[in-house]
């Protein structure tokens, strides 16, 4: 069963970018072989970490946002262990938090349309209708009276 993975990992500063490219690469082979996908790689560059690690200050942070199984991340994460340039890599399944999301979204909009089908109003809002419903249409967005005289009222 394929699900949604994000990888972090730092790599040591002693590396070159021709490294981290090429542990990109090695990452992205396994993923293959192993018939995962990765979605999106973001390499968030050199930055200091937050306390040091192996007598290193700092590292370069990169993010791959994985599908895959199981198996694949046991394997990733084994060959991460390994590598001497890799100082710290974390990987956390986050498909789960979006399906709780989802259905906090679809809960609350289902909530919604019953509410408004109750008041008598279409169960979608309509275009022009705000949170406050008429309010917002005779209200001028550049000037709003409710802090008119407030330096007068101190």
């Amino acid at each position: 069963m394929n699900r949604k993975y994000e990888l972090v990992y730092v790599v040591s500063p002693v590396a070159s970018d021709d490294q981290v490219s090429e542990l990109h690469t090695q990452i992205e082979g396994v993923v293959q072989r192993m018939g995962g996908r990765i979605e999106r790689t973001d390499n968030w560059g050199r930055r200091k970490l937050a306390y040091e690690i192996s007598h290193q200050k700092e590292g370069t942070y990169v993010l791959e946002v994985i599908n895959g199984s199981g198996e694949l991340m046991k394997e990733l994460d084994r060959r991460l262990k390994v590598l001497d340039y890799v100082i710290r890599h974390l990987v956390v399944r986050v498909d789960e938090d979006e399906q709780v999301v989802e259905r906090q979204r679809t809960k609350r909009s289902d909530t919604s349309r019953r509410r408004r089908v109750a008041r008598g109003l279409p169960p979608e809002r309509q275009p022009g209708e705000g949170q406050r419903g008429e309010l917002d249409d005779e209200r001028d967005e550049d000037h709003d009276d409710r802090f008119e005289g407030a330096e007068e009222r101190r």
